[in-house]
């Protein structure tokens, strides 16, 4: 029936999963989200749903992401809407105009996303009238930002109409498209027989042992399974261990090299033009030469849309890393001669064939900004903007250019106060000052909105570098970009972007200011460099009592933060959070709020952990600076994974990372690792918690900058022994006395003699012990009792029983204290197994604190947690969350039982 399901093995789940979509959006819509990893088969699902959506009388769009073409604003809706050329000039006035100028397909003023939004929806609703619609989009993962808004927003709304999107993406990437509330599929690797069925259709007569060989290797992936025979031999001997990608995209590339020159440059003209058409491509090249990457499988002509499309997107990766500097720089070139009437591409094929600064290229990026402009793509205005200011001819130039880029960014939404920064900045001499105050502000302001952060960084680092400041360390504007830079730096995470910001910052004459020296070694990657900063980290903290300017007090704490010193900072935050609270600026509050929750989780204060974390949320939302809402994410979600709120801990952590992901904020993405790894290690899970710690650093590696590798030093070593892997807990401790942590606070002291008093001998335990009779240890309450329940676990296990239950009734005491009601768990049948009695009775209910007496007073009285939060200046997260706590300290189980509960205390 469909040539394409006929050829599907091992996918009956998800077909029937495909005809129920088809089945369901027929009858009011419906949406669907494939993921899987590269080569799987989401491709072909989604074949296969165009197959089947057509001959059962669907109307089918395709499109798919194209990596080169990310940056271009709404190219993908530009792809999908296409057929639906003629049904946009029936609609209503204000929706046309306003979808055809987002398209491009003509002048107008820059259109109101939810304006182009809802064209979109109105004009697909409409066709699906006439005949059921299909969506089909593949390679999520490169679509542009505002398709992405407006796929989403369809994608929520399509119920009531018959029309359905179903859209694939590989794991392990993310997106601009918001998949929250969206059903989804994963397709899993093929079952053995499922591959084995395939190899013997498509290989009949491939030998046994390279017939087992090809299985072992393809591991279930069909990409795999078809391509990688041509690459075995007879040979007994195992192919070297690489990742499949790697290995696919290899047998690529050697099957690309055979192809005859001509044939192959033409492949990287496809691979660069982005959408493949015919026309535009007969008009750069003769298409004869295409047959030879047709008869190879390593293309396919689509007669029905015209359109040359690459059969894997590892094809087309193949033959952009193998091509030459100056063949990429010609197809850029050919490709920009062919696109006289699309500016926009046309400039960017230009940029990207640049070997150095050129004038007239960067004229044309700043056309095709404002154009992007008019159609309502601030973003992508701006980075047209910054890749005009690197080319551009003089530095000059470049300032203007990038100054115009910061204005762009004002003009994205922006209110208040950092509205009013901008507008004073372009109001100043084009000086060095006015450029970097511009480029700083607008840098702060993309992260802080929908701008990613290697865009950021590169207009401020071009700022830096092109405005005409000497160098000066005492220049204001100049310090300030350079503290901006840095923690552009340390959000991306990147090697690169760390060398851009250490390279400017040894420029700086005489030398760099004290709190910009001090921060670059604590706050970027403490574990090689913070250790020698300690006694300048102390002579900043000393200074504190008579400092009066509260950003030397915020950057101050940002420097010791690292160094656990937040404890001596507690009376310096609360400054900052009451002048905050009194009209302050957001900035310094929730600064003094991200200090006070980091140190009271790590003295166990937990409560005020989960109040002043809402309170940061609720401000950081409210002033604009979403930059820095994630961090209070992070707080609610550790405390609910030490307190066994685990759907809540991931739910956070989720969170976290889809806000990060499109903006590439890679610090933000290791972060959300540390409260999975929390709740799998309280859950016992230690499986999932040896592998999210690894996901921040790998088992025997102190990642470079990467702070919060420090954090999960002691729960990597723990669940590698729960799990099995010596040698790796081993090689982390290594690499933790290798590199010194121990010096850097009593903190890292701590879990060092902790990890080696799991690893090494009895010296080692007896050192962990003198250490937590130490002045100071006590106030890490849950490091302390964590190290002593699994340090206690390795005594009993050596019949060493009493010693062992020293421990486990100091940590019971610490869980008990927090509330960690996981934790007080697992140490309870800890101390039942070390031969201890007094767990044998439960423990009287715990009493109410204040707040949880009010709040269970107001939930007694039929408040819903909305009603209570909006009382109690709290969220209704938070309500939930002392709820929670709440019912079994007075034994009932909902809040009918609440009222009785609380007439009898």
């Amino acid at each position: 029936m469909v040539a394409v399901v006929a050829k599907l093995f091992g996918r009956e789940a998800e077909l029937a999963r495909i005809r129920g979509l088809l089945d369901s959006m027929r009858r009011g819509g419906d949406v669907l989200m494939v993921r899987g990893e590269p080569g799987v088969g989401k491709s072909a699902l989604l074949a296969a749903a165009a197959e089947l959506g057509a001959a059962e009388g669907v109307r089918v769009l395709s499109s798919n992401g194209f990596e080169f073409e990310a940056d271009v604003s709404y190219s993908l809706l530009n792809q999908l809407l296409l057929p639906l050329h003629t049904d946009i000039r029936r609609l209503p006035p204000a929706l046309r105009d306003a979808l055809t100028v987002a398209l491009g397909f003509g002048p107008g003023p820059a259109p109101a996303t939810l304006l182009v939004c809802n064209a979109t929806l109105l004009l697909l609703t409409t066709a699906a009238r006439a005949r059921p619609l299909l969506l089909v989009v593949d390679d999520v993962q490169w679509i542009d930002r505002p398709s992405a808004v407006v796929l989403g927003f369809v994608a929520r709304r399509v119920q009531g109409a018959p029309v359905g999107v179903i859209a694939a993406s590989r794991t392990g990437t993310e997106s601009f498209l918001d998949r929250r509330g969206l059903a989804e599929v994963t397709v899993e690797p093929l079952t053995d027989e499922a591959s084995g069925q395939l190899v013997d259709t498509r290989f009949p007569a491939l030998s046994g042992r390279r017939r087992q060989r090809l299985l072992d290797l393809a591991q279930g992936n069909p990409l795999a399974l078809v391509e990688l025979p041509g690459s075995l031999t007879d040979s007994a001997h195992p192919v070297d261990v690489v990742p499949l990608s790697d290995r696919l995209q290899t047998i690529f590339a050697t099957r690309l090299a055979d192809l005859p020159e001509a044939t192959r440059l033409l492949l990287l003209l496809v691979a660069f033009e982005g959408s493949g058409d015919v026309r535009t491509l007969r008009g750069l090249t003769d298409l004869a030469h295409l047959a030879p990457a047709d008869r190879a499988r390593l293309v396919r002509v689509d007669d029905t849309s015209g359109r040359i499309v690459f059969r894997h997107p590892l094809i087309q990766s193949a033959i952009v890393a193998m091509s030459t500097y100056a063949e990429r720089r010609q197809a850029h070139q050919a490709i920009a001669a062919a696109l006289p009437g699309d500016p926009e591409r046309r400039a960017w094929h230009l940029a990207a064939a640049s070997a150095g600064p050129d004038e007239a290229v960067a004229a044309q990026l700043e056309e095709a900004a404002q154009m992007v402009l008019r159609r309502g793509d601030a973003l992508a205005a701006i980075a047209s903007l910054i890749r005009a200011a690197e080319l551009s001819g003089t530095p000059e130039e470049a300032a203007r250019r990038l100054a115009q880029a910061a204005y762009t960014g004002a003009e994205a939404g922006v209110s208040g106060d950092a509205t009013s920064l901008l507008a004073d900045a372009q109001a100043m001499s084009q000086g060095p000052a006015g450029t970097l105050l511009a480029a700083n502000a607008t840098a702060l302001l993309m992260i802080n909105g929908d701008g990613d952060v290697h865009t950021a960084h590169r207009l401020l680092a071009g700022a830096i570098e092109t405005s005409d400041h000497g160098w000066r360390a005492d220049d204001p504007s100049l310090d300030e970009a350079m503290h901006t830079l840095m923690l552009l730096s340390w959000f991306a995470g990147s090697t690169d972007l760390w060398a851009v910001f250490y390279r400017n910052l040894a420029r700086l004459v005489p030398a760099p200011s004290d709190l910009l020296s001090v921060t670059s070694r604590t706050f970027a990657d403490p574990v090689r460099t913070g250790a020698a900063a300690v006694p300048d980290v102390e002579a900043l903290i000393a200074a504190l009592p008579d400092e009066e300017d509260l950003t030397r007090v915020m950057r101050t704490a940002t420097a010791a933060s690292n160094l656990n010193r937040t404890g001596e900072l507690r009376e310096h935050s609360w400054r900052l959070v009451r002048q905050g609270r009194e009209g302050g600026a957001p900035v310094w509050q929730l600064s003094g709020l991200l200090n006070l929750c980091q140190d009271d989780y790590l003295a166990g204060r937990w409560d005020e952990v989960e109040q002043l974390a809402d309170e940061g949320e609720r401000v950081a939302s409210a002033s604009g600076v979403r930059l820095l809402r994630w961090y209070f994410l992070l707080n609610q979600a550790v405390i609910a994974a030490g307190r066994g709120r685990f759907r809540q801990a991931y739910d956070l952590a989720d969170e976290i990372t889809h806000w990060a992901a499109p903006r590439g904020l890679a610090s933000s993405l290791a972060n959300a690792h540390l409260p999975r790894t929390l709740a799998a290690a309280a859950e016992g899970d230690f499986e999932a918690a040896y592998r999210h710690a690894t996901e921040i650093s790998p088992a025997g590696v102190l990642a470079p900058y990467v702070p919060i590798a420090t954090w999960v030093m002691f729960d990597l070593v723990e669940a590698a022994l729960r799990t099995g892997r010596t040698a790796e807990a081993k090689a982390h401790a290594e690499a933790m006395r290798a590199a010194d942590v121990a010096a850097l606070s009593t903190r890292m002291r701590l879990i060092q003699h902790g990890v080696d008093a799991l690893v090494l001998d009895d010296e080692a335990g007896e050192r962990l012990e003198q250490q937590l009779a130490q002045p100071g240890t006590d106030q890490l309450l849950f490091d302390s009792s964590r190290i002593r329940l699994a340090f206690a676990g390795k005594l009993r296990r050596r019949k060493e029983l009493l010693r062992a239950r020293t421990h486990l009734l100091a940590a019971r005491t610490g869980f008990a204290t927090m509330g960690a009601e996981p934790w007080l768990a697992r140490t309870e049948a800890e101390l039942r197994a070390a031969g201890d009695r007094s767990t044998a009775t439960a423990p009287p209910p715990a009493a109410l604190t204040p707040q949880e007496l009010e709040i269970a007073g107001l939930a007694a009285s039929g408040l819903t947690n909305k009603q209570i939060a909006q009382r109690l200046d709290l969220s209704p997260r938070t309500v939930g969350a002392h709820l929670y706590r709440i019912f079994p300290k007075l034994g009932v189980t909902s809040r009918a039982g609440l009222r009785d509960a609380l007439n009898e205390i």
